[in-house]
């Protein structure tokens, strides 16, 4: 069951869903829109290791905006603080924004039920593309969960501004395989 707009209009007020700062006029038919964040992060090193910390450079997105380029990952991140402990939240980008030929958030739409905080987008153009601190970016659905909850407790609880890959604490340096 996914959550209709007046829904997510009711379960925020309520408090089954949290979504700071809220406001009236984001809330589609089925899903609530979230704008991007004034931060961006990319990677700096030539070579991306999943099993190691990377280095990052943080980028502002200025008043006249900022230029995406093809061939670059930019990690973004929304405005607003989202999260639910009742409902699965998933976010996607708004179809406008993909015919501009920006993807996001295409591998990890799935949020976590317990999770608060504000969403890392995996960003990437297809053409140079300038994007704006607060442009409506992507919108977030609830889905309702059925069974017993084990709420989030992981490693991007609590998230402020974009959080690049911790994947390498979730792992051990992988063996090489005999052939």
């Amino acid at each position: 069951m996914i959550l209709t707009g007046p829904e997510i209009n009711a379960a925020v007020a309520d408090g089954r869903v949290r979504i700071v700062p809220f406001a009236l006029d984001q809330t589609n038919p089925n899903s609530y829109n979230i704008r991007l964040g004034p931060t961006l992060l990319t990677y700096t090193s030539e070579v991306i290791d999943a099993h190691r910390a990377n280095p990052t450079r943080s980028v502002p997105i200025g008043k006249d905006g900022y230029v995406l380029q093809p061939g670059e990952l930019y990690l973004g991140h929304t405005v607003e603080e989202v999260g639910s402990d009742l409902f699965v939240p998933l976010l996607f980008g708004r179809s406008s924004v993909g015919r501009l030929g920006l993807f996001v958030e295409i591998t990890a739409p799935i949020g976590d039920i317990g999770f608060h905080g504000q969403w890392t987008l995996m960003l990437s153009s297809v053409r140079p593309l300038r994007v704006y601190a607060g442009m409506k970016i992507g919108q977030v659905m609830f889905f309702a969960a059925t069974g017993a909850v084990d709420p989030y407790r992981g490693k991007y609880q609590g998230a402020a501004g974009p959080q690049p890959s911790q994947y390498w604490r979730d792992t051990a340096r992988v063996e090489a395989v005999p052939s």
